[in-house]
């Protein structure tokens, strides 16, 4: 089994050959250049590797994207084990990245937030205590005056 650092290595080699080959050696047209490779992870005994990609567009780009990775995975594979000169070249896995859709799944929430935020801004602008405006009990005024008497 392989360590860590090496599979790091390999799988950082990996993005970079792919996203290379994608943006200057692949002329197939559902791969333009909305693609972006996100992240790569290989496995412990450098067998296989998983590609994070995506795609900026509506459903069926991503849709023809992955249709077009799928038939370009044998010219990424090979332009990948000539890069990496290793024994057994990883098999390539792609897969869609959700960092995106979490992403804006988050600005929304978070957008929903401040204008809740404001609506109770606006509410309290107004608004006064229901109690007095120092609602803690303190010693009366004669004690003040006994101190200072002695």
């Amino acid at each position: 089994m392989a360590d860590n650092a090496r599979a790091k290595r390999l799988a950082d080699l990996i993005r970079e050959v792919v996203a290379q080959k994608l943006q200057r050696g692949i002329k197939d047209p559902r791969l333009g250049s909305h693609v972006t490779i996100t992240d790569t992870r290989v496995t412990g005994d450098l067998r296989e590797a998983t590609v994070f990609y995506t795609v900026y567009g509506d459903d069926e780009e991503r849709q023809a994207a992955a249709a077009g990775l799928e038939s370009a995975k044998g010219i990424l594979r090979s332009e990948v084990g000539r890069a990496a000169g290793v024994k057994f070249t990883p098999t390539l896995t792609f897969v869609a990245d959700a960092l995106p859709d979490t992403a804006r799944n988050i600005e929304d929430l978070l957008d929903r937030a401040r204008a809740s935020d404001a609506k109770v801004r606006e509410a309290s602008a107004g608004a006064a205590y229901a109690g007095e405006a120092d609602p803690y009990r303190k010693p009366e005024a004669d004690d003040e005056t006994d101190v200072a008497g002695e």
